[in-house]
C-alpha cells in the first residue's frame, strides 16, 4: 500500500509540473490569443484543478496496479503509451473538432498528454515493480 500511495503522489506531482510547463509556459500565448474560449483567471478554481489531477493520478495508478499482471518498465511504458494516445487524441483532437481552438492547441494537448502519460508510466514502472526486482533479488 505504501508503494501504491507513493506512486499516486509521484504521478500527481509529475502531472502537475508538466501541466504547468505545457499550459502555463508553452501554450500561454495561444491561450492569450483566444480569450473568448477560456474563463478569466479569477474564475479558475485551482483547488478543483488539483482535485482533478489527483483523481487522474489515482485512476491511472490503480488501473496499472490492478490490471497489469506482469509489472515491468516495458509493461508500464506500453500502458503509458496507449493511455497517452487515447487521452491525447480524445482531448486534443476531439476538442478541436467541436470547439474553435487553434490546431496548435490540439496538437500540443495531444502530445502533452502523451508525454505526461509516458513520464507517469515510467514512475509506475520504477515504483510498482515486483517485490523481487524492488529489493534487487531477482530470481
Amino acid at each position: 500500500m505504501k508503494r501504491f500511495l507513493l506512486a499516486v503522489l509521484a504521478v500527481f506531482v509529475a502531472r502537475s509540473v508538466l501541466d504547468f510547463v505545457i499550459h502555463g509556459v508553452i501554450l500561454q500565448s495561444a491561450y492569450a490569443a483566444t480569450p473568448a474560449l477560456w474563463r478569466p483567471m479569477a474564475e479558475m478554481n485551482m483547488a478543483a484543478m488539483y482535485a482533478v489531477t489527483l483523481t487522474v493520478a489515482l485512476a491511472f495508478t490503480a488501473i496499472y496496479a490492478l490490471v497489469v499482471d506482469r509489472k515491468s518498465m516495458a509493461a508500464a511504458l506500453t500502458y503509458g503509451l496507449l493511455y497517452g494516445i487515447a487521452t491525447g487524441v480524445s482531448m486534443g483532437f476531439g476538442t478541436y473538432l467541436t470547439m474553435p481552438v487553434p490546431l496548435r492547441l490540439a496538437v500540443t494537448w495531444c502530445l502533452g498528454s502523451l508525454v505526461e502519460s509516458l513520464v507517469a508510466a515510467a514512475l509506475l514502472g520504477a515504483i510498482l515493480r515486483p517485490a523481487a526486482a524492488a529489493s534487487g533479488n531477482q530470481a
